[in-house]
């Protein structure tokens, strides 16, 4: 897979080692001279240009790229130039950093993000997780499909615990995606008891979630 981020900090930096080290091709853009520096991931491409103009994206051959990352440190850049990568060179997936929390109603498929990423909403979410048992946590959104990635953690007094996730009457538009256990990651398998304290991970339609938290916790209604 072929990758461009837009911005060559720390945050783009650290994107680019995670997806080298998976085998994807990388291009990093930024526009400041002191931040294009190939020694420090020399597996990638580089690109000292303004990834909000135009001339910039058309010397990177953007069209041949299926992500784009939008990852500086300003927001209105990361708006202009999802925007830019997927309505005049058909990027298919974009991806948008929002660095602060009131402009992430912005961050959406009309400015051409495919999915943003909000750091605060992130750290929430895990600080919830953390420390939530029986009530549904959402960690993450996904643009297109009106679906979010949530989790549980299976309470002592769910009805379903010792039960096969086969039997269980999930709702309609909700997938078990996967069970962490004791560290290890079990496939949601029809025959895979479920047990107090296993973390469930779900894809599910925002108008379900209701039921999926009143179906494995009803003691612990969502507030």
């Amino acid at each position: 897979m072929r990758v461009a981020i837009a911005g060559a900090g720390a945050v783009g930096r650290a994107i680019a080692v995670e997806l080298i080290e998976n085998d994807h091709e990388v291009l990093l853009i930024d526009r400041a001279p002191e931040a294009v520096v190939p020694e420090r991931i020399p597996q990638a491409q580089w690109l000292q240009a303004d990834a909000c103009e135009m001339s910039s994206l058309e010397a990177a051959k953007l069209q041949t790229y299926d992500v784009m990352i939008a990852a500086t440190g300003d927001d209105k850049a990361n708006l202009v130039t999802s925007l830019l990568a997927k309505s005049e060179f058909g990027v298919p997936r974009t991806v948008g950093r929002v660095n602060h929390p009131d402009n992430e109603w912005l961050f959406t498929e009309a400015w051409g993000v495919d999915v943003n990423v909000s750091t605060p909403r992130i750290m929430a979410a895990l600080v919830e997780e953390a420390v939530t048992v029986g009530d549904l946590v959402r960690l993450f959104t996904f643009r297109k499909g009106n679906a979010n990635l949530v989790e549980l953690t299976l309470p002592d007094n769910s009805p379903y615990v010792g039960k096969p996730a086969g039997l269980v009457p999930w709702p309609e538009n909700c997938l078990l995606v996967t069970i962490l256990r004791d560290g290890q990651v079990y496939p949601p398998e029809k025959d895979q008891p479920l047990e107090s304290g296993d973390e469930l991970l779900f894809v599910i339609n925002e108008e379900a979630e209701d039921a999926l938290q009143e179906l494995l916790s009803p003691r612990s209604p969502k507030a």
